[in-house]
């Protein structure tokens, strides 16, 4: 299904600009499940390479709320747009941004 225009009466894909509580709430919900499957793996002692990385990202009581709703885009106007912008946004790791941002 392809997005048509208003005028047309068609479908509009609409994106809201920002987060609503309900849906940061559920990202932060989100970001602790995943924190508490990292501890699980690593008090269960297996070593790998990905639980190593996955050590090294923040967890989610300490990550800035800015770093929790939005990414770096060098594409966006003050190089930051709403992490719900990206596609499959609920199934990547997007904790870590670029030096200075």
């Amino acid at each position: 299904m392809f997005p048509t225009s208003v005028s047309l009466s068609g479908l509009l894909w609409k994106t809201p600009w920002k987060l609503s509580p309900t849906r940061k709430a559920n990202a932060r919900a989100r970001l602790r499940r995943v924190d508490a499957v990292i501890e699980a793996v690593r008090s269960s002692g297996v070593q790998c390479a990905a639980l190593d990385r996955a050590l090294q990202l923040p967890k989610q009581h300490e990550m800035h709320p800015r770093d929790k709703y939005t990414i770096f885009s060098a594409m966006s106007q003050g190089y930051r747009k709403g992490i719900h912008k990206v596609p499959k946004w609920t199934r990547l790791t997007l904790r870590v941004n670029p030096k200075g941002f």
